[in-house]
């Protein structure tokens, strides 16, 4: 019942990790220089070209990268603010000539932001996110159930009467390969799980409750100028200060020098002010390397840092919700996190389709007929389990239920259904299982 969900979820997501490579083909000319290398022309002339080519809006953002690739400037129109979407337009930053323009959200490309949709609630919004977050919420139950199904008949395996031997080859086989390769992924599917429930709905909620408890959320500089506290921001695209509402900015290479001056070096995004009273805010944004993500502000008339965090001081629990998020978008470490990701969708999809083909190499023989579907596992005597370990089970399923809806309520789903079909064949005499 749950691993159609899972199938899903698995390649939606192999084609999400995918999208790195596919900007670099769908979207060259607008992400790409054609010679990178020498002298940059200065950020304000390259916002000069953006405007030039964009005269409507205001600019939200600049995100500075170097290397191969352009510079993106975002502007802000009222049409796109609902759907948090923004013009965004690309800027060669040796040459200053604009490369492109394209329709962006959180700072992704069309396709990326296509992608992540449809990995996240298949295009169907709230009804949607049920899916997925059922999927994140049962992964761990499935992984961890199948690691300990493995490990016993590893152990009774080598008993020379056991019943694994007397079973056909071909389920041995196919047994074999869904245990092993199962048991590989284990740790990432385990991973998977607990980021993918991080930003869900429900189980998001909760756990935002818990970090907002702790005071575990991520840090973010105060643009402010009055001396106001830094705030906190968290979620699956991340957070900080208010997009700017002001006329279009002045003094970016300054504040980029500032900025750089402070330490803050690779890619970079800098907000603008969003009035006199607010400053700039330059950040990094190198996700392959979590330790460069310091973040300053900038006083616009004196040209000195007002504030600063770095990822250093984050949160033990800011860090790791950071680095998961990443890892599970295909964002850390770059390649090797996407090519291990790949390998795990693909992996998951084996054994699922494994456990169903076992399943169905199971069917019971009858009148020398093979049954329509797969022998179901026999069924607890539940008057030998000792009555603490029922109570302590209720209590802690009752708990990961309440933190997991999307597991808690399909299994009682699961347990009602399974309780009427029992005493419907109890009342007609037939099996009850096994």
């Amino acid at each position: 019942m749950i691993a159609p969900f899972l199938v899903v979820a698995a390649v939606t997501g192999l084609l999400f990790v995918s999208t790195p490579t596919l900007d670099r083909i769908v979207y060259a000319d607008e992400l790409l220089v054609d010679e990178a290398g020498g002298d940059t022309v200065p950020v304000s002339q390259q916002l000069a070209a953006a405007r030039a080519a964009h005269p409507e809006g205001t600019i939200t953002g600049v995100r500075v990268k170097g290397g191969e690739w352009t510079t993106h400037v975002d502007f802000a129109m009222p049409e796109l603010a609902a759907a948090e979407k923004v013009h965004t337009v690309y800027v060669d930053p040796y040459t200053g000539a604009v490369t492109g323009q394209l329709t962006t959200q959180f700072g992704w490309t069309p396709l990326q932001a296509w992608l992540d949709v449809l990995h996240r609630d298949l295009h169907l919004g709230t009804v949607g996110n049920l899916y997925s977050e059922l999927a994140a919420s049962w992964l761990w139950v499935i992984a961890l159930g199948g690691i300990v199904l493995w490990w016993r008949r590893r152990r009774t395996v080598r008993k020379l009467f056991a019943p694994e031997l007397s079973a056909r080859k071909g389920v041995r086989r196919t047994r074999g390969w869904h245990g092993a390769v199962g048991a590989w992924l284990l740790v990432g599917l385990l991973g998977l799980s607990a980021t993918g429930l991080t930003w869900s709905n429900y189980a998001g909620a909760n756990f935002g409750l818990l970090i907002d408890q702790i005071k575990g959320g991520t840090p973010y500089v105060s643009t402010a100028l009055t001396g106001a506290p830094p705030g906190e921001a968290g979620g699956h695209h991340g957070g900080g200060a208010a997009p700017a509402t002001g006329a279009d900015p002045d003094g970016i290479d300054t504040a980029l020098a500032v900025a750089r001056d402070n330490g803050l070096d690779g890619p970079v995004s800098i907000i603008p002010p969003a009035d006199a009273a607010t400053a700039w805010q330059v950040t990094q944004i190198d996700t392959q390397f979590p330790e460069r993500l310091d973040s300053v502000a900038v006083d616009p008339t004196t040209s000195t840092v007002t504030d600063r965090v770095d990822f250093a001081d984050w949160p033990v629990t800011a860090k790791l919700t950071n680095w998961g998020i990443n890892a599970h978008m295909g964002l850390l470490f770059g390649l090797a996190n996407q090519i291990l990701l790949a390998a795990l969708a693909i992996g998951l999809l084996c054994v699922i389709l494994w456990g169903y083909r076992m399943w169905w190499q199971r069917r019971p023989t009858r009148d020398g007929r093979r049954a329509l579907v797969g022998t179901a596992p026999a069924r607890v005597d539940w008057r030998a389990v000792p009555a603490w370990a029922i109570v302590a089970g209720i209590l802690v399923v009752f708990a990961i239920g309440w933190a997991l809806p999307l597991f808690g309520i399909p299994l009682a789903a699961f347990i009602v259904v399974d309780a009427i079909v029992t005493t419907v064949r109890e009342r007609r005499g037939g099996p009850v299982g096994g």
